[in-house]
């Protein structure tokens, strides 16, 4: 069983409050909590795009597997060119076949964390089939964050059926955890299920714990408010978790905040939005907002230049 400081980390965790994890004191070295604290403190950092710091937290001499995977993950994301990616990309396909065997260093814990983290860095290199098989996706694996990653997957595919697979047969071994609860609201804010009221409750929920500071949350409240219709409350979200950011704002509150401006009425909102939109596609042209609206102009652009303008109808005299 976790000690609650642990449990307390890992929630911080699972609900995107990486700033404050970052900014934890790590227990002595001697503690059974000292790497797996460390190893969700690394992960914070890579969530806040910070690979350098996760790397700098991790010995370079440990032989711990789930250690190695996080710091091969770090690098992953800190790589600047493909084959720096790709060498990453092996080191952890070797790190998955390694916790096949008994003899490594880690529990059965530290072995799934493994896989967790190789699916998570398959899944940026568009690998989705090779993060799926790693993850166990279709399996009665007992790994919640494995599902929860699986889930995020298959939503990344536009396959939410196969996320809802997940979630239900998660459901079957699965104790009433927060981290289930959150794989629920991701599934629902993408399906909008019951008008997004499950999720928006999720979110408004966890957003009351005084103890809590999460932009990551306030960010997914301000899409569900979005999509129910209520921009002004939307707005005022993501405000605050600019604010929270300290005033930078990461792509996903951008690309709301950029939906937010489009939506609202006031004429002034145009050129919000016009100015918001050029930061997203230029600070982040890999989003899928932007991503997509690139395909939607390039396929009306083809469209277009086959459309030929019938004559005009000449009157007969």
């Amino acid at each position: 069983m976790d000690s609650s400081e642990l449990y307390h980390v890992k929630q911080q965790f699972v609900l995107g409050a990486y700033k404050t994890l970052v900014d934890l004191t790590l227990p002595d070295p001697s503690s059974p909590d000292y790497s797996p604290i460390l190893i969700y403190q690394a992960r914070a950092h890579i969530a806040l795009n910070e690979p350098s710091s996760a790397l700098s937290l991790v010995p370079s001499d440990s032989e711990n597997i789930a250690l190695k995977a996080v710091a091969a993950l770090a690098r992953y994301v800190d790589a600047k060119q493909e084959a720096q990616k790709d060498a990453t990309l092996e080191e952890l396909r070797d790190l998955c076949v390694e916790v096949e065997g008994d003899d490594v260093e880690g529990d059965e814990r530290d072995k799934w964390l493994v896989r967790v983290l190789a699916g998570t860095a398959f899944a940026r290199a568009d690998e989705v089939e090779e993060a799926l098989e790693t993850l166990g996706a279709g399996t009665n694996n007992d790994n919640l964050e494995a599902v929860a990653v699986t889930v995020q997957v298959y939503l990344s595919i536009h396959r939410p059926d196969l996320a809802k697979k997940e979630l239900e047969r998660a459901k079957r071994w699965a104790e009433d955890d927060l981290l289930l609860q959150h794989i629920e609201a991701s599934i629902n804010l993408v399906t909008g299920a019951d008008n997004y009221s499950d999720c928006n409750s999720f979110y408004t929920e966890q957003l009351a714990n005084p103890s809590l500071t999460s932009p990551h949350l306030l960010t997914a409240r301000g899409v569900t408010r979005l999509l129910r219709g209520e921009v002004s409350a939307a707005k005022s979200d993501l405000e605050e978790a600019v604010s929270q950011q300290g005033g930078t704002v990461d792509a996903e509150t951008l690309g709301a905040m950029t939906v937010a401006a489009g939506l609202s009425q006031a004429k002034q909102n145009e050129a919000d939005a016009e100015q918001l939109w050029s930061r997203l596609s230029s600070q982040y042209p890999t989003f899928p907002l932007v991503v997509d609206l690139a395909q939607k102009s390039t396929l009306f652009d083809e469209l277009a230049a086959r459309f030929e303008v019938p004559p005009l109808a000449v009157a007969a005299a």
